[in-house]
């Protein structure tokens, strides 16, 4: 059976990384901030609480990110002392008019340590390699500090080899005091490991150069698919495989089909850009001599079932392994505790549901579930895992508890997947759906996959590099809240389903229903001579709730500036009148004055653009 193949050529563009450090850290001319950079910088130099700044630390901000509803999510690095700091990482997220909404920050103190290694890098590189049963290259050892009570010191080595036999690019976190291992983790995400799975015929994308056809999606920049050799199928056809189980060109068509649902589904369901967020996507390999697929960090990797007939490239295995790609390149990457491996596998499992469900296949071929690897049926026993009741395959937890931190991650996704599933669909679904037994007794009522999906995305956007189920829990809340603001059902599901699955309450999480309101400012701009001054109104509306108490007040002035609100305090709904008065030895120039409105509940950040003429 072959598979007809339409070519398609699209050019695509990818926006280059912007890193604006504050203080300044890249060699690049710096670009002039727009509304959302400025508010963020403004509030990060400001170093408010939550930040937990100390003198010794300095902040980069990397590319703004735009998500569902308008959102915008802004990460930023932290250094102590010169030193990366792992898990000093946050994001601050705003509304697409600039203003702040909440913060995701993982760190919990002010940090404070001894930057002199005891520890040689040498003596370091030697701990870190024996992590691995097969070693093929150690990096040299980076000293850094970790986000750990007041502070770590520690040699961040990456071994790369295997462990067992299986790929491996493995972080070690050593010790620069003791030469214990801190902590550990793999960028290799093993999972389960022409269309067999997808009907005939399918059409996927593919260039043709130099009287050459190659399975190359140039639709979809950086994805295409071939051997093990890394290098993509050609021919001297648009033809490809033929639609047997064992044949890797049909896999590879398999693969391709499979990457453009679900890039499709990233888009109009969750209004992400590619796998990467800004457009671009990771090559994938088939033929792998393994019973087993992954994600390396840098391309997809598909081998074949245990009876050696069918490839693993089925929709949600492929979904699956791409959903990593789509974990590592959200903030926080995926570097860290075992926890977080769990949360990772269990996101590639959220990512293959909304892919069939986007995809709605019919019965005869993949049709939508909340089973993983169904068709691949990869060890001949069926499902490797049931998101609606994970304990269906013994071990596989349907709730939290202190031994699921450090389980194989295939087995602790059961938690997340559980709480997604009831998110999604509810605890007793009346579509059809198996009943969903909660860990409290509670009865659900789901919000619907895509609903969901646009949370858990919302959620990913907010992650750190320290990362667990409660600080997923805290970012889902947030995001319920601040992508549906005029409902309350949102916020109340998601945390529903958190205590279902027993995941507890964190300190600081949203409580309640929404309690909101937006700040605008009439100019938003202006222009003023030295020595003179100019008025703006803040004009504040409840959006959600009971009205607030604001306090009102404005960072970021230029030097011998002053800035008046009449009245400084009002109730959301109301306005007030921003006067800005310029000193005679004001310097020219363009600066941007962060106008915060401090409410009961909630804080919002709006930025006036200040132009001082001489």
């Amino acid at each position: 059976m072959r598979r007809r193949v339409a070519l398609a050529m699209v050019t695509g563009t990818v926006g280059v990384l912007v890193a604006v450090s504050v203080p300044p850290a890249s060699a690049d001319p710096p670009k002039p901030p727009d509304r959302i950079t400025a508010a963020t910088d403004r509030l990060v130099t400001s170093r408010p609480a939550v930040l937990h700044s100390s003198p010794k630390d300095a902040y980069t901000r990397r590319r703004v990110i735009t998500g569902q509803g308008g959102l915008r999510y802004t990460p930023y690095t932290r250094t102590y002392a010169g030193l990366p700091v792992f898990g000093g990482d946050f994001v601050v997220v705003t509304d697409a008019a600039g203003s702040v909404l909440s913060t995701s920050v993982s760190q919990e103190a002010a940090l404070e340590v001894n930057t002199t290694p005891r520890l040689s890098p040498e003596e370091a590189a030697r701990l870190a390699r024996a992590e691995l049963s097969e070693v093929a290259s150690v990096a040299a050892p980076k000293l850094s500090v970790m986000a750990e009570g007041r502070g770590r010191l520690v040699y961040e080595v990456v071994v790369t080899g295997a462990d067992r036999g299986r790929p491996s690019r493995l972080h070690v976190f050593v010790d620069a005091g003791t030469g214990a291992i801190a902590q550990k983790s793999d960028e290799v995400m093993a999972g389960v490991g022409n269309s067999f799975y997808n009907g005939d015929p399918v059409t996927i994308p593919t260039r043709f150069t130099g009287g050459v056809y190659s399975m190359t999606d140039l639709t979809r920049p950086g994805t295409g698919c071939g051997g093990q050799n890394g290098v993509p199928y050609s021919g001297s056809d648009d033809s490809w495989g033929n639609g047997s189980g064992t044949n890797l060109e049909t896999a590879c068509v398999d693969t391709l089909y499979a990457v453009h649902q679900q890039w499709e589904m990233l888009d109009v369901w969750l209004d992400r850009d590619g796998f990467d967020g800004f457009g671009r996507g990771f090559p994938a390999r088939v033929g792998l001599s393994d019973v087993n697929a992954y994600w390396t960090g840098t391309y997809t990797n598909f081998g074949h079932t245990a009876d050696n007939l069918r490839q693993t490239t089925s929709m949600d295995v492929v979904a699956h392994e791409y959903g990593h790609a789509v974990f590592t390149n959200t903030p926080g990457q995926d570097v860290g505790t075992n926890e977080k491996s769990i949360l990772n596998e269990s996101s590639g499992d959220i990512f293959g549901a909304l892919t069939e469900h986007y995809a709605n296949q019919p019965v005869t071929l993949d049709p939508p579930d909340y089973t993983v690897g169904e068709e691949v049926n990869i060890a001949g026993t069926g499902p490797i895992r049931y998101m609606h009741k994970p304990s269906t395959l013994s071990g596989h937890p349907d709730c939290f508890s202190s031994m699921v931190p450090p389980m194989e991650p295939q087995i602790g996704a059961g938690v997340q997947n559980h709480w997604f599933y009831l998110l999604a669909e509810g605890s007793n679904p009346a579509n059809g759906r198996p009943p969903s037994p909660t860990c409290d007794n509670s009865i659900i009522t789901g919000l619907g996959i895509r609903k969901a999906g646009q949370i858990f995305m919302g959620t990913l956007l907010r992650k750190t590099q320290i990362w667990d189920h409660r600080r997923a829990r805290k970012a889902s809340l947030e995001a319920a809240r601040q992508l549906f603001p005029g409902s309350c059902v949102e916020v109340k599901t998601v945390r529903a389903a958190w205590n279902a699955v027993r995941v507890p309450a964190v300190t600081g999480e949203p409580q309640g229903c929404p309690n909101a309101f937006t700040v605008t400012l009439t100019p938003a701009s202006a222009t003023v001579r030295a020595g003179g001054q100019v008025s703006a109104t803040v004009s504040t509306v409840t959006t959600v709730g009971p009205a607030q108490d604001i306090s009102l007040y404005a960072t970021g002035l230029p030097a011998g500036t002053t800035a008046d609100f009449a009245p400084a305090m009002i109730t959301s709904g109301a306005a007030s009148t921003l006067t800005v008065r310029t000193g005679s030895g004001t310097a020219p120039g363009t600066y941007y004055i962060a106008v915060r409105a401090n409410g009961t509940s909630a804080d919002r950040i709006t930025v006036l653009t200040l132009n001082v003429t001489a």
